[in-house]
């Protein structure tokens, strides 16, 4: 993907020194631990975004049809997937 440079980040002199310890410790430049440390939080945040979106579906979908499922119903399932036990997950209901 090509790159393209974008308007200079402003550190105060504690976090940049933190940095340059850090990509000299890994043999980095202070650049691409910046580039790493901003993908991981977009990755993170756009998970976060996406897990929202599909909690609010998921509230919609029970909201308009009243299906679910117990915590306890899962807790089940789950403790037998841990066993070893192929289990189907447990059906939706009111």
């Amino acid at each position: 993907m090509p790159t393209r440079q974008m308007s200079g980040l402003k550190l105060d002199s504690a976090t940049e020194a933190r940095l340059r310890r850090l990509a000299e410790a890994r043999g980095k430049p202070t650049q691409g631990l910046m580039r790493d440390a901003i993908d991981q939080y977009l990755e993170r945040e756009e998970s976060r975004e996406q897990m929202l979106r599909d909690a609010g579906a998921a509230w919609d979908d029970y909201q308009a049809t009243g299906l679910h499922v117990t915590a306890e119903e899962m807790d089940g399932w789950l403790e037998r997937l841990e066993s070893g036990e192929n289990a189907e997950p447990p059906q939706p209901h009111r």
